[in-house]
Formats: C-alpha cells, structure tokens, sequence
C-alpha cells in the first residue's frame, strides 16, 4: 500500500529523517518539512547502541555510521568525588558482536539526511508550523505565514513539543524532574580510550566520551535543584555555574570544566507517553510519542527503532489504520520500560549516604565476581531487533 502513497513528515531530527528513508525505500513518496533554515545541530554527541545500529544497517547506512562514529569499547562507572572505579564494562571483550557507536547528533542527522534524499526524499527547510489539524479528507497544517498545506498521512516527528502530539492527545503539561543538564564539548588529542565514563556524586553525576575520531570530547553534566529551568536546548549558562556544581569531583572532570566557556543548559522535565499515537490521519514517533530522561541514551535509538516499525507495519497492511494500531501495538511496552529505566537511572547515579555506599559496594563486587551479569541485565534492550518486526 505504501508505493506511490503521499507522506508528510513533520521534523527533520533523527526520528523524521529516518522513517522518511524508510518509507520511502518501499515505495512512498515521501516530504519533510522542518522548521530549521539549514540541517545545522547544536553540537552534542549520543550513543547508538546495538538496537539502533541494526536499523542503521538495515536502512542501508552502515558504512556511514562506520565512518561517523567511534566503536565504544567500555563503559566506566567512577566515584566522582575520589575517581575510584565501580565498575567497568568490557564491551569489546563481553559483547564482540554488537556494535556500540559514540557519533556526534549533527554527523548523524547528515547521514540519515543524505539517506533520505539518496532515497528520493523531498526536505523542505524553513517551514514554520503554527497549527496542525486532523480529521476530515486529509490533515491540514497551517504556516506561521498563514499558508495551508494538505496532507497525505501526516507523521508528527516534531519532537517534545510535538503539535501533532497535542492534535492526537491534547495539551499535557510535562512537570520539572528537579534536576538540569550542562552539555559542551571540547577540542581533544586523539589516541584516548573510547569509552563512556560516568562519574557518580551525591545529587549530581557527568557523563564523558570521545567523538570525531577523538578530536572532541562530549560531557554531559546534570545537578539536582529546586530551581526550576525553561525546558530548551538552547539556553545558554555561566561556566562558572557548572564548575561550582562538580568542585568537589575529581582532577581531571574540574580540568575539563575549567576549559568549557559557553555551556548549554537544559531542564530535564519528564513527560507521559502518548495515549493515541495515531489517527484521523496522523502519527507520531520518537519525542513526539514517548519523550524520555537522557540517562540510558536511548532517545536516538528508540527514534530509529519506531521508524522501521512504522514503516514495517504500514507496508505490511492493506488498511492505513491497521498498519498505524499494529505499530503502536508493536511499540508501546518497549517504550514504556526503556523511559522507567532511564527515570531509574536518574535516581542510581544520585545517591547518597548509606544507599550510596551499599549501591557501590554490590557494583565492585559484581565486576569481580560475574563482570558478564552486569550488561547482561540489559540484554533486553541492546538484543532487541526492531527490523525482525
């Protein structure tokens, strides 16, 4: 049923551009439309991790994700405050056949940018949307300059703050987690280990992990407070702010704090899952339908993993509708236990007093003992293979 069908995909993120590639590689006809003027990201990086990779490859992009992303070899838990280590995590070594990528979100976005115009993809830039309106023959969308589009299917990839979302669900205010992010990156001499370190303080931690090669490093810092922080990635802060909140950790994380001028600053808020994912002529994925806390780097890949099933299950049935409920039927629970996982983790890496002690204690107790057991806990996630859907 997809060959010939008109598609309109609103978002040029990961989740937008890929389910753009995807449909369009069975047959859609298939245009984004993006607020943006260029397909510019601020800089950050993120983790594709071995379920999202598999989509990567199936969608036929996996030699661009090896040419745009270091292969992880380890993940390190440390005590922020003494650098003693917690526990390490030998992917190379425990999981030599599942591919673990840190990429840069721009370097990203561009290949799967170029996917989706290699495939035939239209992307239009600079389309502002100000109302999004379902039911009746076809979806309608209306510009901030007040021009009307008409829509075959509409696929709302338009992120937290999805209208599409709104149009399906209604509005739904998100609530502040109490705690805010710092993300920078910095220059950096290749020749590091690729690794991902975490290190843990009381109501704070700082993720940290190599990206172009080694030229960069990307650091991600978060800090529990009362004070409530407008939910954007565009805010700037203080640097001063940041080293204040992690002067108690170790040399070398106040080092790289030392050299980071102009942070960006975000609140994490958390949002529920969608009810409706789908109808009157609509859909959402991604953000759009399941927005998630960024401690189990999980938001890319479950944008890639709903863009194959997406795809799959519209291919796969003769009637729209079906096709969009076996997709929300196929999606819902994983989503669901991947957003209180990561809420899970929100709460792990904060710890203080006697649970932190313990919590540390059983971490270095299984890397010595069963160093497998550890990741083996998320073979749930990792295993997971959308495009066997």
């Amino acid at each position: 049923m997809l060959i010939g069908r008109e598609v309109t995909v609103l978002g040029a993120g990961v989740a937008g551009l890929a389910v753009a590639r995807a449909l369009a590689l069975r047959g859609a006809a298939v245009t984004v439309l993006e607020q943006a003027d260029t397909l510019t990201d601020i800089g950050a990086g993120l983790q594709i991790t071995p379920n999202g990779a598999r989509v990567l490859r199936s969608l036929g992009l996996g030699d661009s994700l090896s040419g745009a992303g270091l292969r992880a070899k380890a993940v390190q838990l440390l005590d922020g405050e003494t650098g003693s280590k917690v526990l390490r995590i030998d992917l190379a070594e425990l999981r030599p056949g599942q591919e673990y990528r840190f990429v840069h979100r721009a370097d990203l976005i561009a290949l799967l940018a170029d996917g989706a115009r290699e495939a035939g993809v239209e992307i239009r830039l600079g389309q502002k949307i100000a109302e999004v309106a379902l039911g009746g023959d076809k979806p309608r969308l209306v510009t901030e300059a007040g021009t009307e589009i008409r829509t075959g299917l509409l696929i709302g990839a338009d992120g937290l703050h999805s209208r599409t979302r709104a149009a399906l669900n209604g509005p739904v205010a998100p609530f502040f987690t109490h705690q805010v992010a710092w993300r920078a990156t910095l220059p950096e001499k290749p020749g590091g280990d690729p690794e991902a370190r975490v290190y843990m303080g009381p109501g704070r931690h700082l993720v940290t992990y190599p990206l172009r090669g080694g030229t960069l490093r990307n650091i991600v810092a978060v800090e529990e407070r009362r004070n409530w922080v407008e939910e954007s990635w565009r805010l700037r802060d203080d640097p001063l702010a940041l080293r204040l909140a992690f002067e108690n950790f170790v040399p070398e994380v106040r080092d790289w704090l030392a050299r980071v001028d102009e942070p960006w600053l975000w609140g994490l808020f958390r949002h529920p899952v969608a009810r409706r994912w789908h109808g009157q002529g609509g859909v959402i994925l991604g953000d759009a339908a399941h927005p998630t806390l960024p401690f189990l780097a999980q938001g890319a890949n479950m944008a890639l993993e709903d863009a194959w099933v997406l795809s799959a299950c519209l291919a796969r049935h003769d009637e729209e509708a079906a096709g969009l409920a076996a997709y929300q039927l196929a999606r819902e629970a994983r989503v669901r236990r991947i957003v209180e996982a990561a809420n899970a983790n929100a709460r792990n890496y904060h710890l203080t007093g006697m649970k932190r002690d313990i919590a540390h204690l059983g971490l270095r107790a299984i890397a010595a003992l069963r160093p497998a057991a550890m990741l083996g806990r998320f073979d749930w996630l990792y295993g997971y293979d959308a495009t066997a859907i």
